[in-house]
């Protein structure tokens, strides 16, 4: 059995559990006051916790095409290094931006699968995905356009959406994939990756930035 389809039956087990028991769901979701208490796990038991079926399901799919090919390109080793990087970067990043707001708490692998889709494009930036599951678009012009989405996404303080682990996830993608294969993530699309990383350092900045004004 592949990886990333034991990554997905794992996380279905643990969001059961979640849905089923909320002391359960509340002892390992994403919380500022829990971290702040020394409960480091929840950095990474977060993201095996989900909302309900739907938001689930949405990861685990996007996790189940895109798995694969960072597994052939990688290896598992690299597949759970970017998995695993994205969920802990991305729930950092959100710790961080969120360090005085004891009431954040968050919840789902979305960060992981962010840096597994960002590998992909790092890898392959030219690689063709689908808009809304119809409409072609180069990865490149995904990613920067949703990382755009996010960036703005960030500053709603009335969104639901962890759009800061989602930002940390597609940093973990890009960075990890070029420090595990410098030929693959860059030497192939120098250009293209360049504007990438810009794109996500400047993201990041502007995200820093508009949160300390708060």
């Amino acid at each position: 059995m592949s990886l990333h389809i034991i990554i997905i039956i794992i996380t279905g087990i643990f969001s059961y559990m979640g849905f089923s028991d909320h002391r359960f769901f509340e002892k390992y979701k994403f919380s500022v006051s829990g971290i702040k208490a020394g409960e480091y796990y929840r950095l990474i038991t977060s993201g095996f916790l989900h909302a309900d079926w739907n938001h689930f399901f949405v990861n685990m799919i996007t996790l189940y095409f895109f798995g694969d090919y960072i597994i052939y390109n990688l290896g598992n080793t690299g597949f759970l290094i970017v998995y695993f990087g994205g969920i802990l970067l991305g729930n950092y990043l959100s710790y961080y931006l969120h360090k005085n707001d004891l009431w954040y708490s968050a919840i789902g692998a979305s960060a992981g699968v962010n840096a597994i889709v960002f590998s992909a494009i790092t890898l392959d930036p030219m690689m063709k995905l689908y808009l809304y599951f119809f409409i072609p678009l180069p990865g490149i012009i995904f990613a920067l356009g949703y990382l755009w989405y996010t960036v703005k996404g960030s500053q709603n303080t009335m969104s639901r959406i962890g759009h800061e682990a989602h930002f940390g996830g597609a940093i973990a993608g890009v960075v990890l994939t070029i420090l595990l294969d410098f030929k693959l993530g860059f030497l192939a699309h120098p250009l293209l990756t360049i504007l990438i990383a810009g794109a996500l350092v400047g993201g990041y900045y502007y995200i820093n930035g508009n949160k300390k004004l708060m």
